[in-house]
């Protein structure tokens, strides 16, 4: 085992709070491992919706999901002498081997003293129409989730869906966009009633009970949609320049029961400490489950301290493992 490269601290997932864990476990001077299942880190956030404006964040009276991501990649490049990010990695199985964690993803093996999973509602993808020849127009001017806002001025936008994101895309571009048109299967949206209010005062159309029922377009280019009324027979087509489907996104931690931990469904159960049914793991963020539990990305951020540090005396006991503010550790 003396040619393996040994981790202090392996992160399962890049989302906030495993880049924060991240941070923080640099900052005690651990090394650190992450393991990402995306192309990229950021989450959920940074990919499904990196223009949205978050409030609830600690001393940003608001800031969009994109930049509070590069925030947290930056802080965790402040030591990335002792941080390795692997990327496109899902891991599978991990099991203790002689006081270590042997952990095997679908690419490569790793070495670990202690690990912390931080993979939210595991891997996601979005939800699509199911219309014949979608695929043909994804990534050309069909998104399922909007990166960058400009991308749609000007443009004749129609936007699928009747939830939270459907309406605050609505409402977000509406002001930039030429027209945008949103089409729900019911007469009512399920999003937040003052973001309805807003988009019912605005000048977005709103096409309901209807559902889509085929896609034109040519060149990879999606060029109008036709929807049904629900219960009727009414057909509409609807140009367009850009299209957007809102349906929301599937999560699966179908490795979950393959960790030998604790869990229901998506969720693992851990103790005050954030420590799973198995020592030397813990686990933070959406994916960690206790009584009073708060699904919040500040929740996230205060648990992950608490699981580095719980770490630290797990790998290290012998040491002095009093916290000491970063005012002591940084000199910048």
């Amino acid at each position: 085992m003396s040619d393996k490269e040994i981790i202090d601290i392996t992160i399962i997932g890049g989302g906030p709070v495993g880049l924060f864990a991240a941070f923080y476990a640099g900052l005690r001077g651990m090394t650190v491992k992450v393991i990402e299942s995306l192309s990229e880190l950021g989450g959920q956030p940074a990919i499904l919706y990196p223009e949205k404006v978050i409030y609830d964040i600690p001393a940003y009276p608001a800031i969009t999901a994109g930049q509070l991501s590069e925030n947290l990649i930056k802080q965790v490049e402040r030591f990335e002498d002792r941080t390795t990010v692997c990327l496109k990695e899902e891991v599978q199985t991990f099991e203790k081997v002689d006081g270590l964690f042997h952990i095997k993803t679908d690419k490569a093996e790793h070495w670990s003293r202690a690990i912390i999973v931080a993979c939210g509602n595991g891997a996601f993808a979005p939800r699509p129409l199911g219309l014949a020849d979608e695929e043909l127009y994804a990534d050309n001017n069909l998104f399922y989730h909007v990166r960058n806002m400009e991308d749609f001025i000007g443009k004749h936008v129609v936007i699928c869906g009747g939830g939270d994101s459907a309406v605050d895309w609505a409402n977000m571009l509406e002001p930039i966009a030429a027209s945008v048109t949103v089409v729900h299967r019911r007469d009512n949206f399920r999003a937040h009633e003052h973001s309805v209010e807003m988009m019912e005062a605005s000048s977005v159309k709103r096409m309901t009970p209807y559902v889509p029922l085929a896609i034109s377009g040519e060149n990879g280019q999606a060029k109008s949609l036709k929807i049904q009324k629900v219960k009727g027979k009414e057909e509409i087509d609807l140009p367009l320049d850009a299209l957007i489907v809102s349906f929301g996104f599937s999560t699966n931690n179908k490795n979950l029961r393959n960790w030998h931990l604790d869990y229901k469904r998506n969720r693992i159960f851990v103790d005050s400490l954030l420590q799973t049914s198995q020592e030397g793991i813990y686990a933070i963020g959406d994916v960690a489950d206790y009584p009073g539990k708060a699904d919040l990305i500040a929740t996230g951020f205060g648990e992950a301290p608490m699981a580095v540090n719980e770490a630290i005396k797990f790998i290290y006991p012998e040491r002095d493992n009093r916290i000491i503010h970063s005012t002591s550790l940084i000199k910048d």
